[in-house]
Protein backbone atom coordinates (compact mmCIF):
# COMPACT_ATOMS: atom_id res chain seq x y z
CA UNK A 1 0.00 0.00 0.00
CA UNK A 2 1.47 3.45 -0.92
CA UNK A 3 1.47 6.59 1.50
CA UNK A 4 2.05 8.78 -1.02
CA UNK A 5 -0.98 11.08 -2.39
CA UNK A 6 -2.28 9.71 -5.83
CA UNK A 7 -2.85 12.60 -8.48
CA UNK A 8 -6.64 13.11 -7.24
CA UNK A 9 -5.51 14.12 -3.99
CA UNK A 10 -3.33 17.07 -4.77
CA UNK A 11 -4.53 20.81 -5.33
CA UNK A 12 -2.43 23.55 -6.34
CA UNK A 13 -1.60 26.13 -3.35
CA UNK A 14 -1.24 23.46 -0.79
CA UNK A 15 1.67 23.43 1.38
CA UNK A 16 3.35 20.49 3.25
CA UNK A 17 5.51 20.53 6.23
CA UNK A 18 8.11 17.53 6.16
CA UNK A 19 9.60 15.77 8.67
CA UNK A 20 12.66 14.95 10.25
CA UNK A 21 14.67 18.45 10.20
CA UNK A 22 17.57 17.69 10.10
CA UNK A 23 21.15 18.92 11.89
CA UNK A 24 23.70 18.74 9.01
CA UNK A 25 26.96 17.57 10.33
CA UNK A 26 30.43 17.73 9.00
CA UNK A 27 30.22 13.65 8.32
CA UNK A 28 27.13 14.40 6.22
CA UNK A 29 29.05 16.95 4.15
CA UNK A 30 32.21 14.87 3.34
CA UNK A 31 30.81 11.61 3.01
CA UNK A 32 28.39 13.57 -0.12
CA UNK A 33 31.04 15.36 -1.36
CA UNK A 34 33.29 12.45 -1.56
CA UNK A 35 30.72 10.21 -2.76
CA UNK A 36 29.74 12.25 -5.22
CA UNK A 37 33.68 13.14 -6.60
CA UNK A 38 32.90 16.80 -5.73
CA UNK A 39 36.41 17.86 -5.46
CA UNK A 40 35.37 21.71 -4.43
CA UNK A 41 37.62 22.78 -1.64
CA UNK A 42 34.69 25.00 -0.37
CA UNK A 43 33.36 21.62 0.92
CA UNK A 44 36.71 20.18 2.07
CA UNK A 45 39.13 22.26 2.98
CA UNK A 46 38.90 24.82 6.48
CA UNK A 47 41.70 26.63 5.29
CA UNK A 48 41.16 27.46 2.25
CA UNK A 49 37.36 28.26 2.94
CA UNK A 50 38.42 30.72 5.58
CA UNK A 51 39.86 33.22 3.11
CA UNK A 52 36.77 33.10 0.79
CA UNK A 53 33.80 35.02 1.03
CA UNK A 54 31.82 32.69 3.40
CA UNK A 55 34.74 32.42 5.83
CA UNK A 56 34.69 28.93 6.43
CA UNK A 57 33.51 25.02 5.03
CA UNK A 58 29.69 26.18 3.37
CA UNK A 59 27.99 22.38 2.95
CA UNK A 60 27.65 20.73 -0.35
CA UNK A 61 24.65 23.15 -2.00
CA UNK A 62 23.50 19.15 -3.19
CA UNK A 63 22.92 17.85 -0.49
CA UNK A 64 20.65 20.26 0.78
CA UNK A 65 18.70 19.82 -2.45
CA UNK A 66 18.75 16.17 -2.05
CA UNK A 67 17.70 16.09 1.85
CA UNK A 68 14.72 19.44 0.81
CA UNK A 69 13.56 16.84 -1.81
CA UNK A 70 14.08 13.45 -0.45
CA UNK A 71 12.37 14.21 2.63
CA UNK A 72 8.94 14.70 0.79
CA UNK A 73 9.06 11.43 -0.63
CA UNK A 74 7.45 9.41 2.62
CA UNK A 75 4.69 12.37 2.81
CA UNK A 76 3.66 12.89 -0.91
CA UNK A 77 5.13 10.29 -3.58
CA UNK A 78 6.20 6.84 -1.63
CA UNK A 79 4.15 4.30 -4.14
CA UNK A 80 2.48 6.90 -6.38
CA UNK A 81 5.21 8.24 -8.82
CA UNK A 82 6.15 6.82 -11.60
CA UNK A 83 9.23 9.13 -12.23
CA UNK A 84 10.79 12.37 -11.60
CA UNK A 85 10.23 14.42 -14.79
CA UNK A 86 12.68 17.28 -14.06
CA UNK A 87 13.79 20.15 -12.20
CA UNK A 88 13.67 24.06 -12.67
CA UNK A 89 14.47 27.13 -11.17
CA UNK A 90 16.73 26.15 -8.17
CA UNK A 91 18.59 28.66 -6.28
CA UNK A 92 20.47 28.39 -3.26
CA UNK A 93 20.04 31.77 -1.60
CA UNK A 94 22.09 31.39 1.54
CA UNK A 95 24.81 29.29 2.29
CA UNK A 96 24.23 26.06 4.75
CA UNK A 97 27.28 25.12 7.33
CA UNK A 98 27.57 22.70 9.24
CA UNK A 99 25.66 22.40 12.32
CA UNK A 100 22.66 24.17 10.84
CA UNK A 101 19.29 22.74 11.27
CA UNK A 102 17.31 22.05 7.96
CA UNK A 103 13.42 22.31 7.57
CA UNK A 104 11.08 21.94 4.23
CA UNK A 105 8.25 22.61 2.69
CA UNK A 106 6.74 21.24 -0.19
CA UNK A 107 4.08 23.38 -1.93
CA UNK A 108 2.00 22.12 -4.81
CA UNK A 109 2.45 24.72 -7.57
CA UNK A 110 0.82 23.40 -10.68
CA UNK A 111 -1.01 20.17 -11.90
CA UNK A 112 -2.30 18.64 -14.95
CA UNK A 113 -3.47 14.86 -16.69
CA UNK A 114 -0.64 13.40 -18.54
CA UNK A 115 -1.92 13.87 -22.42
CA UNK A 116 -0.22 10.50 -23.29
CA UNK A 117 -0.35 8.41 -20.48
CA UNK A 118 -4.19 7.81 -18.70
CA UNK A 119 -3.47 6.75 -15.61
CA UNK A 120 -1.51 9.13 -14.29
CA UNK A 121 -0.80 13.46 -14.68
CA UNK A 122 1.74 15.71 -13.77
CA UNK A 123 2.28 17.38 -10.65
CA UNK A 124 5.10 20.76 -10.20
CA UNK A 125 6.37 20.73 -6.39
CA UNK A 126 8.22 23.83 -4.98
CA UNK A 127 10.44 22.45 -2.13
CA UNK A 128 11.65 24.96 0.11
CA UNK A 129 14.41 24.08 2.73
CA UNK A 130 15.20 26.95 5.55
CA UNK A 131 17.72 26.83 7.96
CA UNK A 132 16.91 27.19 12.21
CA UNK A 133 16.74 30.72 11.43
CA UNK A 134 14.52 30.65 8.97
CA UNK A 135 16.40 31.91 6.43
CA UNK A 136 15.47 30.08 3.10
CA UNK A 137 18.87 28.10 2.11
CA UNK A 138 17.48 26.51 -1.28
CA UNK A 139 14.46 26.32 -4.05
CA UNK A 140 13.46 23.96 -6.81
CA UNK A 141 10.38 23.30 -9.28
CA UNK A 142 9.91 19.86 -9.54
CA UNK A 143 7.97 17.85 -11.88
CA UNK A 144 6.91 14.49 -11.37
CA UNK A 145 4.67 11.84 -13.36
CA UNK A 146 2.10 10.72 -10.49
CA UNK A 147 -0.47 7.83 -10.47
CA UNK A 148 -3.94 8.44 -10.43
CA UNK A 149 -6.18 6.81 -7.80
CA UNK A 150 -7.56 4.32 -9.74
CA UNK A 151 -4.43 2.59 -10.69
CA UNK A 152 -1.62 1.44 -8.35
CA UNK A 153 1.42 -0.04 -8.79
CA UNK A 154 1.73 -3.96 -7.23
CA UNK A 155 4.90 -4.54 -5.48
Amino acid sequence: MSRGKYFEEFSVGDIYPHRPSRTVTETDNLLFTTLTHNTQSLHLDEEYSKKTIFGGIIVNSLFTLSFVVGVSVGDLTEGTTLGNLGFDETTFPAPVRVGDTIRAETEIVGKRESKSRHDSGIIWFEHRGYNQTGELVVKTKRAGLILRKSVEISS
